[in-house]
């Protein structure tokens, strides 16, 4: 088997399961039918296009970044008609960042691999609102073995300036979350109606899935890591800083 892994990066993401009518709500990570989406747009799929092979790759998700929920009031008006929508209510996790992936068949991931460098159609992080910020695809995207071990050896994805903040408050090692997908075998930690069947709009059909729990540390994080190392010579004499 094979593993492709996303960084999931961008100033809004909106990951939703359960969102109905005039209310709009988002997951704490990514969801297994946000990213087959994602991927199926890559590969230029028509939305009422078969998914069964893209449903079975096994998923996973790491949080690098958790971000933060934000609540926001939506307004829409039909264009021809003018009729205004209803007021509705979108969340969205701000400045979050993510490391997923799908793990399968080696010719099927290496095509959806080939699909990311040049998609078809605009990938975005859960809503179209929601455009990376950062590249989808970074050095050993595409890798061997299991998926699990993939997501805990991946280094650290997390922007700088939340790398940094964690440092100003005395945090060495960063836990990070991991969401996979649960062997049938075994006992979720709870379940998600998120593995699409159809993207159809007239008649979308979702199945369940049962989550699995773990964590992994993030690398120690070195506060001097961005300092450039001062020429010899140009260093000041001791006697400057004398007590």
């Amino acid at each position: 088997m094979t593993v492709l892994l996303l960084r999931l990066a961008g100033p809004l993401q909106a990951w939703g399961s359960a969102a109905r009518f005039v209310r709009r709500t988002t997951e704490n990570a990514p969801t297994k039918s946000g990213v087959l989406g994602l991927l199926a747009a890559a590969q230029g799929r028509p939305r009422g296009a078969d998914l069964s092979d893209l449903a079975t790759l096994r998923f996973g998700v790491r949080i690098d970044q958790p971000g933060t929920r934000v609540r926001d009031f939506h307004k829409a008006q039909h264009a021809e008609s003018g009729r205004v929508m209803p007021l509705s209510e979108r969340y969205y996790l701000a400045d979050a960042v993510f490391v997923a992936g799908v793990e399968g068949p080696d010719e099927l991931i290496r095509r959806l691999h080939q699909a990311l460098e040049a998609p078809r159609f605009l990938p975005y992080l859960g809503r179209r609102s929601c455009p990376p910020s950062r590249p989808l695809l970074f050095k050993g995207s595409l890798t061997d073995g299991p998926l699990e071990d993939a997501l805990r050896a991946v280094p650290w994805q997390a922007s700088r300036w939340y790398i940094r903040q964690l440092g100003r408050t005395g945090a060495g090692h960063e836990q990070l979350d991991l969401l996979m997908d649960c062997p049938a075998d075994e006992a979720p930690d709870f379940s998600l109606r998120d593995t699409p069947v159809t993207f159809d709009p007239r008649h979308r059909q979702y199945t369940m899935r049962g989550v699995r729990t773990g964590h992994v540390n993030a690398p120690a994080h070195d506060p001097t890591s961005h300092l450039r190392l001062a020429v010899p010579n140009s260093l000041p004499g001791p006697s400057l800083y004398a007590s």
